[in-house]
């Protein structure tokens, strides 16, 4: 999977304590944007465009499922991976995954981060792409 990074406002909102990682008290997700995303300058989902829904890429994005463990001081963020496959028609171009917290009404749909792979992809009628977490979404220490 392609590295991970990480919007600068997302540090500010964990100092807030917008973000709450168990899946039970909040909702992340994923979606697809072909929007060069900006550390500094996109905060929440509004200022990054998604792709169009359609062709089996459903908007606002996958829910992760996430969850989180901490051992010996650091946070582990853990998910589901997640498939997009086309049907009936092409997905995207899009470049970038791009995960964000679905659930505080204030800020609506803080941002956390994304990945970059690195030239844009379009799905065609029967391919997949998958957002393959491994063994974690990110870790925090």
């Amino acid at each position: 999977m392609a590295a991970f990074n990480k919007f600068n406002q997302f540090v500010e909102d964990l100092g807030l304590g917008i973000h709450d990682f168990r899946a039970a008290n909040d909702v992340l997700r994923v979606y697809l944007s072909n929007a060069v995303p900006s550390a500094s300058l996109d905060l929440v989902k509004a200022d990054l465009a998604e792709i169009a829904g359609g062709n089996g890429y459903t908007t606002p994005g996958a829910d992760v499922q996430n969850d989180q463990s901490e051992t010996g001081g650091t946070l582990t963020v853990t998910g589901v991976d997640v498939t997009w496959t086309a049907s009936g028609g092409s997905i995207g171009p899009f470049q970038y995954v791009v995960l964000y917290n679905d659930t505080p009404a204030s800020p609506l749909d803080p941002l956390i981060g994304w990945w970059d792979y690195a030239s844009a992809v379009t799905l065609l009628t029967g391919e997949s792409f998958t957002v393959d977490f491994g063994a974690s979404i990110f870790t925090l220490a």
